[in-house]
């Protein structure tokens, strides 16, 4: 790998990076941009389901980056700049001095994604989460907590933008991720391949203390405030996380943690895909 020395934020070669939070909002049509030392790691790892296209560094981060860098496919350009540069190809100061434009991964097929997860085994299906701190929070718990893979509807704001990777800790590029399938079919798909849905809620329904794990489980969550619609909360098993008074709700990252710790964990068993 030799890297690419810049010396305008105009160069053709880094148009990919120009202008990251403008374009952010819009997409860049299966790509995506991953920011931060942690990341990269993981997006250069074994167990990245993602192909990085190309890296844009400040130039003090080369040196301790080698080793990460050496792991990059034949080819995957590397460009370094003054730190200035950098700013100015990003269009805000980049403290942390390291981009790297990323390829998604390809759709998975559902059927044969589901029939092949383990007899014992947890889902994670985020439902109109449009907030990219908790979908980040979501991607994160599910993978430290051994779920074989999170399932977005439509309503939820894409895994794949740069915040909800960075909260992530690149767990996004690592996840399976079945992503468009509103609720009600995600629900009808899961249950043919035996799993049973839960249906996070602070409304009525039995304490998720006294729930004794199935075998396989469809975790659903919504957004905070309007939470799951009534015909989700109809279709699937009603499970709540018992409050202190005064209190009605958490953040839905910190309840998909609490939920899939519950799961996986029960008798001390370990769930691993």
């Amino acid at each position: 790998m030799t890297p690419i020395s810049l010396t305008s934020y105009d160069d053709p070669r880094i148009a990919a990076f120009r202008d990251v939070r403008e374009r952010d909002l819009t997409g860049r049509d299966g790509l995506f941009i991953a920011e931060g030392e942690v990341v990269l790691n993981v997006l250069t790892s074994p167990w990245s389901r993602c192909r990085a296209r190309a890296v844009l560094l400040a130039e003090r981060r080369l040196t301790k980056l080698a080793p990460v860098l050496a792991r990059l496919e034949p080819g995957v350009p590397v460009y370094i700049a003054p730190q200035d540069v950098l700013d100015g190809i990003a269009g805000f100061h980049l403290h942390r001095g390291i981009l790297a434009l990323g390829e998604k991964p390809a759709p998975l097929d559902l059927d044969p994604f589901l029939a092949a997860r383990p007899a014992r085994s947890v889902l994670v299906g985020a439902v109109g989460i449009g907030n990219a701190d908790n979908i980040g929070g979501i991607f994160r718990n599910a993978a430290a907590l051994g779920a074989c893979g999170v399932m977005v509807d439509p309503g939820c704001c894409d895994p794949f933008y740069r915040k909800a990777i960075r909260v992530s800790v690149g767990a996004v590029l690592r996840t399976p991720l079945l992503i468009g399938l509103p609720v009600l079919q995600m629900v009808e798909r899961a249950e043919a391949h035996g799993y049973v849905p839960l249906a996070l809620t602070p409304g009525e329904g039995p304490d998720l203390t006294d729930l004794e794990p199935p075998e396989r489980t469809l975790v659903l969550l919504g957004s905070e405030g309007p939470g799951l619609s009534p015909d989700v909360l109809a279709r699937a098993r009603p499970v709540r996380i018992p409050m202190a008074s005064g209190f009605d709700s958490l953040n839905v990252a910190a309840t998909s943690a609490i939920v899939l710790h519950h799961l996986t964990r029960r008798r001390g068993e370990s769930r691993s895909c």
